[in-house]
């Protein structure tokens, strides 16, 4: 018997992304004056895979897609070859600066979802009250 549902586990492999994402843009930030370091970034396909998965999706076709992927982790690979500064640095703080926004409203929002799922848990465990 599952005790959660499909929808905490995605929600849980969104706050796995988010924190990775995170991990990687304060990284490229923390090396924005590293000469000849190559900014990284998480790529979004292999988590939006990961969750493809996680749902329960049948082919009526074999020419439809299949939802099943062979990769297990994101990958974090280095962004396109720019050269932000003279040595050779490619850090755009700027643009980190942004994603790391993005991404902590991302966060915030899947936490805000997450807690909900949990509130509701809890209501059905105490009976409504």
């Amino acid at each position: 018997m599952k005790l959660f549902s499909n929808t905490i586990n995605t929600l849980e492999n969104g706050l796995n992304y988010a924190s990775l994402n995170q991990k990687v843009i304060s990284q490229n930030i923390a090396n924005a004056d590293t000469a000849n370091y190559k900014a990284k970034e998480v790529e979004f396909k292999t988590f939006f895979d990961q969750s493809l998965q996680q749902l329960d999706a049948k082919r009526t076709n074999q020419r439809h897609f299949s939802f099943r992927s062979d990769s297990q982790h994101p990958s974090v690979k280095t962004k396109s070859a720019f050269q932000y500064n003279h040595n050779g640095n490619g850090v755009d703080m700027d643009q980190e600066m942004s994603e790391m926004a993005t991404n902590q409203i991302y966060f915030n929002a899947l936490t805000d979802r997450i807690n909900g799922k949990f509130n509701s848990l809890q209501s059905v465990i105490r009976g409504g009250k």
